[in-house]
């Protein structure tokens, strides 16, 4: 059982401890591969792994925690980012404007669903708020935005090793360059037509009804949603609720949970102590499921990678786009005898049938089937699979 517990609870800073350091070599590793261009501001970053030292002082953590915490406090951060959001509609209109506008925010569906995840789009939100709640800002602006992309800027010469402004680097690697299209476009009224619809969700009927009877002061959207709403009171503060209530729940804790479920069946795997130690590999879009941010001990993991091309190459094919052309080519060249196969394949269950020869003649046996979603598409389905290559086959 002590070996056990030293596995789960590995110490944070000690260079004494093999396994950490293995553990951080791995993590450095995957995080020099996905931020090679520079492009990203590590603020939150710095964030997050001073706050989580504050609440560890005696440098230990149980894994549950380590995944859980960052939750909670993104979790705090969006409801005083709401909080704020009444004290700015408060501020800009009255009592009863801020009244409704709290409301809306809080019944949001999409708020619920969005708000308190770990994404840096959630941040980016949470921290936009937060910063309207203090314009205009006392004193001199100039000074004080000086000072803040001074401070920004050193953290992220920092993170990176080197001198760099991000600012410009997102600019040029997304806006001149048009890097980001590697990863799909829409078309220009997209936002407008579907992804604001979606968002809006049941206060849609409210805000188009109140379009027609806003004065012109009142054309934000989210005013215009409230202005329709102090003429309906309870009977549509209800309805709203209750109408988003349901896609909340439903997205909250059904849709899409099989990526973070198959994590925690892989924590096993840190309390293994088998021979050869457990390799995993993720036959799965790119970016699929987390990594050692919920398993947390020192075992072996690989995705498939799907970087931009950086060096403008027309040729250009990432290595999930190669593998989804031929999945039992890519296997048999990346895997071309038995010894360098992993022991754990974690994939959504419409691959099974392209690679089941694969998975037959290497000795692979299907471990768990774990439910992802009522709405497969693509490449991803409704349940991902694990299979396991058991000891017997192990024997090339």
């Amino acid at each position: 059982m002590e070996r056990i517990r030293a596995r789960r609870f590995l110490p944070f800073g000690s260079s004494g401890s093999a396994e950490t350091v293995k553990l951080r070599t791995r993590k450095s590793k995957l995080y020099r591969k996905e931020n090679t261009a520079t492009s990203r501001v590590h603020s939150e970053n710095l964030y997050n792994t001073r706050v989580f030292r504050l609440f560890t002082p005696s440098h230990f953590c149980a894994v549950d925690a380590q995944i859980l915490l960052p939750r909670v406090l993104q979790a705090l951060l969006a409801a005083l980012a709401d909080v704020k959001l009444y004290q700015i509609a408060r501020r800009c209109e009255n009592p009863d404007a801020a009244k409704w506008t709290y409301f809306c925010q809080l019944c949001s569906w999409f708020t619920w669903y969005c708000s308190t995840r770990t994404l840096t789009n959630s941040m980016e939100t949470t921290l936009s708020v937060l910063a309207l709640s203090y314009y205009p800002l006392h004193g001199s602006r100039t000074q004080r935005r000086f000072v803040t992309l001074t401070a920004a800027t050193l953290i992220d010469c920092t993170f990176y090793g080197t001198w760099t402004f991000v600012q410009w680097n997102f600019l040029k690697f997304n806006v001149l360059h048009n890097v980001a299209a590697f990863y799909g476009t829409h078309p220009w009224h997209w936002y407008l037509t579907q992804g604001f619809v979606v968002v809006i969700g049941p206060h849609l009927p409210f805000f188009l009804h109140g379009c027609t009877l806003a004065a012109k002061r009142h054309r934000v959207l989210l005013i215009s949603v409230v202005w329709t709403l102090s003429a309906y009171r309870k009977p549509a503060a209800g309805a709203l609720l209750l109408l988003n209530l349901l896609p909340a729940l439903y997205t909250g804790l059904v849709h899409q949970r099989g990526v973070l479920d198959v994590m925690d069946h892989l924590q096993h795997l840190c309390d293994s102590h088998s021979s050869p130690e457990p390799r995993v590999l993720f036959l799965m879009p790119c970016h699929s499921t987390p990594l050692y941010s919920h398993l947390h001990c020192p075992i072996s993991l690989r995705f498939l990678e799907c970087p931009p091309d950086l060096r403008g190459d027309p040729d250009y094919v990432d290595e999930s786009a190669k593998f989804y052309m031929d999945p039992l080519g890519w296997l048999g060249t990346s895997y071309p005898n038995g010894s360098s196969l992993p022991s754990h394949l974690v994939l959504f269950h419409p691959l099974e049938e392209e690679i089941s020869t694969f998975l037959d003649g290497n000795g692979f046996e299907k471990q768990v089937e774990i439910f992802h979603t009522h709405f497969p598409e693509g490449r991803v389905g409704k349940q991902i699979h694990v299979y396991r290559r058991y000891k017997s086959s192990i024997r090339e």
